[in-house]
Order: structure tokens, then sequence, then C-alpha cells
């Protein structure tokens, strides 16, 4: 029943996938970080989808078990700063090499998160990752949302540590 009740309210609100991009509502919760790395955009993207790796250097996606190919479903471990912890299961909505790797989920109209990892080269060994989290729907403002953008720095952090200790830094600063 409940089931039944989601998706007639999803179909009323007219929401999809991409709302939570596009959509500007007193119930949408944008998280936006980003952090300049001394690296090709080709090396951030090697080890952002080297998923079985998170384990090894990741605080907040501690586990990411699936591919990161369009349409895969994930199992992702969350340890938020704040001692909260859950497992979500988006699907990866874009995985496209060297540039961004979107997954989302939830239900669209309820409460749907889309986490974006979008790479922007800004010269040919620097690259500016943006590290993003849009939240839509109804249920937005009782979610613990709170943490996540201390969670978000500290991965931010992490990944440059860990393409420190994976690939040749330049001596240029970004």
């Amino acid at each position: 029943m409940l089931k039944s009740v989601l998706f007639i309210t999803s179909i009323l609100t007219g929401a999809n996938m991409a709302a939570a991009e596009t959509t500007e509502r007193p119930t949408r919760i944008e998280i936006e970080t980003y952090i300049d790395l001394p690296y090709a955009a080709e090396s951030i993207w090697q080890v952002l989808v080297d998923l079985a790796t998170c384990p090894e250097w990741n605080p907040y996606h501690v586990r990411v078990e699936g591919v990161a190919e369009r349409g895969a479903r994930l199992e992702v471990e969350v340890h938020k700063p704040n001692g909260h912890r859950l497992v979500i299961h988006p699907r990866v909505i874009v995985a496209e090499p060297d540039r961004s790797l979107v997954w989302g989920g939830g239900v669209p109209g309820i409460f749907h998160g889309v986490h974006r990892f979008d790479l922007e080269p800004l010269s040919e060994n620097c690259t500016r990752l943006h590290h993003t989290e849009v939240f839509a729907g109804l249920f937005v403002g009782y979610a613990e949302l709170g943490s996540i953008e201390a969670g978000y720095a500290a991965m931010n952090a992490a990944l440059a540590d860990r393409l420190a200790s994976v690939s040749r830094a330049l001596d240029e600063a970004c």
C-alpha cells in the first residue's frame, strides 16, 4: 500500500531523477563543496571509480559496492562525522569518464538525493572537483543532513591524500 501511495505521489508532483538538480523549492537542500587538486582529471577519475578501494581511504563513503557504470545499483555505507551510519542503495545516473560520476536514489517528490562528483579541468595538470549533493522532496526538512558538508570536506581531503599516495603530483599549485 505504501509503495502505491509513494508512486502516485511522485507522478502527481511531476518529479523525476533530474528534478533535484534543477528545481528550486522550499523542500530542497543543496550541499556544495569543491577542492582544487594538482592532478589531471583522468588520475582523479581513476581513484573515484575504483570503488573497491574506498575502505582504504574514504572516511565518509567507507564502503561502496558495485560498478561505476550508468544504470548500476550501488550499495554505499556512509559514516557521518556526527557518528550516524547508514547504508543506501543509489543508482548510477551518469558515469562520464574523466568528467562526471553521479548517483542518486530515493522516492522523487517524497525524499530523493543526487550525489555528484564533477571534474573541471583548470589546466593540464590541475582539476577542480565539485563534490555536491541535492536533496529534494516533502520530507527533506525531517532528514538529518547537518553533518554532511563536514563529511564531504573530509572526503575531499582524503581524496587529495589518496592521490598523493598513488600518483605523482606536479610541483605547480592549482
